[in-house]
């Protein structure tokens, strides 16, 4: 887990990446520049665990590059995918306001680059910001707001429209505009898919070729290709 230096050509660029992170939501410039300059940044290659289910953590961090897979092993020795993560995304957040065991692994999907913000820096600096604690609460709401959101459809939403939700959600954001269309390149498998959205990798598929077969999608490995967002959008509600 290399660090590079903070000088780099792509600093300016990267900041601007952090400032999109809920973390620095609502801050001042200034407040946002005096905070990320106690961040140390760091370079994950593909395949990479940031840290695993069980560890003892006091560190959250940032992505500015790449995507981070966020998973929970069970009893059975089954893996169960919580979430993907991408550029503005924080990992590993509750550690720094409770600290203790991780809840989950966190495993690299491609090359990428993470800002580290430790509990101890983030305290120290809270100590004289401490009108800034109201943005961190936001950041954690927003969180919250979104669990409660995946809890809520994983009761009242049948599994197409789990799954037309999901691709709507993964197209937000990490889908590119290509051709007319957008193409939504989230390296996931379909196993990985069907964890995401709560239901049997066999029912996913069904969903997936349903969509398909009405021209609304079109579905390779680790990406797919939405025609008719409008529909999927009607099907997830």
């Amino acid at each position: 887990m290399p660090e590079a230096p903070q000088g780099s050509a792509n600093t300016t660029r990267e900041e601007q990446l952090l400032r999109s992170s809920p973390l620095f939501g609502g801050m001042d410039a200034a407040s946002a520049r005096s905070l990320i300059a106690q961040m140390p940044r760091r370079e994950f290659s593909k395949g990479e665990t940031i840290f695993n289910e069980g560890d003892e953590g006091d560190v959250m961090y940032v992505v500015v590059k790449g995507k981070v897979k966020l998973a929970r092993t069970a009893r059975d020795g089954r893996e169960n995918l919580l979430g993907l993560m991408g550029v503005g995304d924080m990992v590993g957040e509750l550690s720094v306001f409770d600290p203790g065991p991780r809840l989950s692994r966190a495993h690299v999907v491609e090359e990428s680059v993470l800002y580290e913000l430790p509990k101890a820096t983030l305290d120290a600096w809270l100590d004289e910001h401490l009108d800034m604690s109201r943005h961190l609460l936001r950041a954690l709401a927003q969180r919250i707001r979104r669990t409660t959101n995946t809890m809520a459809d994983l009761v009242f939403s049948d599994v197409p429209g789990r799954v037309a939700k999901a691709i709507l959600d993964l197209g937000h954001r990490f889908g590119r505009m290509e051709r007319g269309h957008v193409t939504v390149r989230h390296g996931l498998t379909q196993e990985e898919l069907a964890q995401l959205v709560g239901a049997s990798r066999e029912t996913v598929n069904k969903a997936l070729a349903d969509f398909a077969s009405r021209g609304w999608i079109d579905v390779h490995i680790g990406s797919v290709e939405v025609y008719e967002p409008d529909r999927l959008r009607a099907r997830s509600r």
